[in-house]
């Protein structure tokens, strides 16, 4: 506690001596910004075609592997985002990090590097489709928010690959209530190139199997996006089925709600995945000197996450957030490997906005997380604590 009250006063110090120098969802709104088009060269826009963003975010970090003290600056986010309405049914999305591989993966032929580039169409105030690369549809409220505004994932969200190509139904039976269908690759990659040549799955104690690639790995989610009390609560509530391999499959629910006030924001989100093959690895990399040689995965692992955040906006141009998370992991057939991870997370951050209409925030941010294993697994328990100066800028280019 010493140690991390001390580096908080460094801290401090460094950003009284270099100050010079609502958040927005996979889709949401993007609140009334002023352009840098607008405010440098004057210009008005007269269509919503064209729009361009920035998003960037960047901080000077103390870190504590439990062990000992580091310090560096980081980059946190770095992507490209350009989108328009070409007409009222027509519009496209493109959204590309700019510290990712470019090289195009073996089964969608996409970088891995574009996040999101997709066109979508509204036939009808009720009903819309969307197709080419997009962010699968899960849902929660972590899931959904913009990466930028994210000091830390929860484990399960940290370790899931879920920018991949398809297709999205919407249909809104009334206003305030959406179900969509999503169906997308299961992987970006070939399956041998994302796990390996040879790839075994562990069962349980006896049971090892060759595993097979399908010829159809994809994944089926449907998603409720609802509204109640004037858009006070929130749910997005998905439950999905991705296809690993010839008869394995992972199956995921995803249970979010949101207290939505004026100056207060709170959200609660479940997920929970159920993979016969450890597909988020988490379990795989914990326990690997557990595995026979070879290729070799776990089968039959469950993950559990507990997640909530609060936004309070106390002052003007101020807001507080507190996240708070609780995690389990459990190979379920290997008896000395159930339940054998519990981890906690605990963060918080103060936010100045100094610029009135531009979405730039001043941060000081504390990030813990505490891990515990069970004494079969032969694993030590370990803390880590990280403290971040910096900013957040969703640049409204044009």
């Amino acid at each position: 506690m010493k140690k991390i009250m001390m580096v908080c006063a460094m801290i401090s110090m460094t950003l009284g001596a270099s100050a010079q120098g609502n958040n927005t969802g996979m889709g949401g709104n993007d609140g009334n910004y002023e352009s840098l088009a607008n405010r440098v060269f004057k210009l008005e826009k007269k269509s919503d075609a064209f729009n361009v963003y920035f998003n960037y975010a960047s901080s000077f970090q103390a870190n504590d592997d439990g062990q000992n003290w580091g310090t560096s600056f980081k980059n946190k986010q770095a992507r490209l985002e350009i989108k328009g309405n070409i007409t009222d049914k027509l519009s496209y999305r493109f959204r590309h990090r700019l510290n990712r591989c470019t090289k195009a993966q073996s089964e969608d032929n996409f970088a891995k590097a574009t996040d999101i580039l997709s066109v979508a169409y509204q036939f009808n105030d009720k009903f819309g489709v969307t197709g080419g690369k997009m962010c699968q549809n899960w849902g929660g409220f972590e899931f959904d928010e913009n990466p930028m505004y994210i000091y830390q994932y929860s484990d399960m969200v940290d370790n899931m690959d879920n920018f991949m190509a398809g297709v999205n139904f919407a249909f809104k039976p009334i206003p305030s209530q959406e179900i969509n269908v999503n169906i997308t690759d299961a992987y970006n990659n070939k399956l041998s190139d994302d796990y390996g040549p040879n790839l075994k799955v562990l069962k349980d104690t006896r049971t090892l199997n060759a595993v097979e690639a399908s010829y159809h790995p994809l994944t089926y989610i449907i998603l409720w996006n609802g509204s109640f009390f004037d858009n006070k609560l929130q749910t997005r509530w998905s439950w999905g089925s991705q296809t690993q391999a010839k008869g394995e499959h992972s199956q995921m629910v995803v249970l979010g709600q949101k207290l939505n006030l004026p100056k207060f924001q709170w959200y609660f989100d479940y997920m929970g995945a159920f993979d016969d093959v450890d597909r988020l690895g988490i379990a795989t990399n914990d326990l690997a000197k557990f595995l026979p040689a070879g290729n070799l995965r776990y089968g039959n692992v469950h993950y559990n996450s507990f997640i909530t955040k609060a936004n309070w906006q106390f002052a003007p141009q101020w807001n507080l957030m507190l996240k708070g998370m609780y995690e389990t992991a459990s190979v379920n057939k290997i008896e000395e490997l159930k339940n054998y991870r519990k981890s906690m997370g605990y963060f918080a951050s103060v936010e100045y906005y100094p610029v009135q209409a531009q979405d730039f925030r001043i941060f000081l941010a504390y990030i813990g997380r505490n891990y515990k294993f069970n004494e079969k697994s032969q694993l030590a328990n370990y803390s880590t604590n990280r403290i971040e100066l910096g900013f957040m800028y969703r640049i409204k280019a044009f």
